[in-house]
């Protein structure tokens, strides 16, 4: 589809994830120029910097963008390394205008242009549909909202509007712990973590049962350290990826309108008969039903290994981590560790504070107050995508999203 390049103001689209990419590549169906700002030097960035045994939990026929879908050779669970195949070929088949090594650090209202002092001549005739007026009743047009971007480079870039996707997982998270600093042995994030390789023979703490945690410490298990265990804070609900070719994720989107206790109460059943009970290992069957932990922000762990790797006690759960005192990690039952090498899956922030803060647009986690087709009430032209995590799969709604707010910008 041929693009009219010769438009003032572009759309401006931050981040090239898949959530970007999928909002510019609706847009471009509607006839909108969208350029997609992309601090890394290449889509997909943080995929790339995932964990090497990472594949989507969501299923290859699902987890497509809208125009392309993934090849059939990906399988059904799709690697982190085919993802970012993915998604360069997105970028390539639709020809989506991408410029990367830019970072975006201010978004604010665009300054009002002066009203231009000539008269509109057909407005002076009484026959112009202008929008503004002169002092002397002379009818002026007046400029759309736009959007001012302060990027590195000292670039200063105008569009009409602004669609903020830079994705759930920017910011990695690591708590405060008291001692944190004395402890001497390696301390890294999730993010840091690539594959096994480095800890053969050690004994390794993961911190974070959320399926980050959970799916790297089965990866340790399984590749040679001596010893891993899971620091576990609250026990999270464990849910096979797919039981006789039926996913979770189909499960998700089935029961998605449904209240919340209903859909505790088929969780609560269908985990009895499909998921043991690894009480005994120290990993008890969580008191909030599932659906109420999903609306408090946690998802349930996809099993990947972990049910096997506890059962045979190659992984082996424990206390949340409360402090560190030089080499041992003190953990919230008393228990004292000193491993080799912690392990922290702890999470992410958005990191949209320095850029978006004094709009007042984000909640008092740092979070967007909206997304997808809404705009914040004050910024009109400013939207989110890909901000949340949900049950029925980040990549699917991401692509809903993505038609929803192309729309709403041809439309406005």
């Amino acid at each position: 589809m041929d693009i009219d390049r010769t438009a003032e103001m572009p759309v401006y689209v931050i981040g090239g994830g898949p959530a970007g990419l999928a909002t510019a590549a609706a847009l471009r169906e509607r006839g909108v120029r969208a350029v997609v700002l992309e601090k890394s030097p290449s889509v997909g960035a943080s995929w790339r910097g995932h964990y090497d045994r990472l594949r989507l939990h969501t299923s290859r026929r699902k987890s497509a963008l809208p125009g392309l879908p993934m090849p059939r050779s990906f399988g059904r669970w799709v690697s982190r390394d085919d993802v970012v195949r993915y998604l360069e070929k997105y970028a390539e088949f639709h020809e989506l205008d991408v410029v990367t090594g830019v970072e975006v650090t201010r978004i604010e209202p665009a300054p009002v242009p002066d009203p231009d002092p000539t008269p509109d001549p057909e407005s002076a005739n009484g026959t112009g549909t202008g929008t503004g007026t002169s002092a002397k009743g002379r009818r002026r047009r007046t400029a759309p909202p736009a959007w001012l971007l302060h990027a590195t480079g000292g670039r200063r870039l105008t569009g009409r509007a602004v669609v903020v996707a830079t994705g759930y997982s920017h910011t990695p998270r690591l708590p405060d712990w008291p001692g944190r600093p004395s402890f001497t042995r390696p301390l890294l994030h999730a993010r840091e973590y690539r594959n096994p390789v480095p800890y053969e023979g050690m004994d390794v703490l993961v911190v974070g049962a959320g399926n980050t945690g959970a799916e790297i410490a089965v990866d340790l298990a399984e590749g040679g350290a001596a010893r891993v265990r899971l620091a576990v804070r609250t026990p999270p609900h464990i849910v096979r990826r797919s039981t006789l070719g039926w996913t979770a994720q189909h499960s998700a989107v089935a029961v998605r309108r449904l209240p919340v206790f209903l859909v505790d109460r088929l969780a609560r059943a269908q985990t009895a008969i499909a998921v043991p009970d690894l009480s005994a290992y120290g990993l008890p069957r969580p008191e909030k039903g599932l659906y109420t932990r999903v609306r408090e922000g946690a998802l349930p762990v996809q099993d990947v290994g972990l049910i096997r790797a506890v059962r045979r006690g190659a992984v082996e759960p424990v206390a949340a981590v409360e402090s560190f005192d030089r080499d041992t990690v003190v953990l919230a039952d008393g228990e004292k560790l000193s491993p080799d090498a912690v392990i922290a899956a702890t999470g992410y922030e958005r990191g949209l504070g320095g850029m978006l803060g004094h709009l007042g647009v984000l909640d008092d986690r740092g979070r967007p107050r909206t997304r997808g087709h809404r705009c914040p009430g004050g910024a009109p032209g400013l939207y989110f995508t890909g901000f949340t995590n949900p049950l029925t799969g980040m990549l699917r709604e991401i692509s809903l999203d993505a038609g929803r707010i192309a729309k709403a910008i041809d439309r406005h």
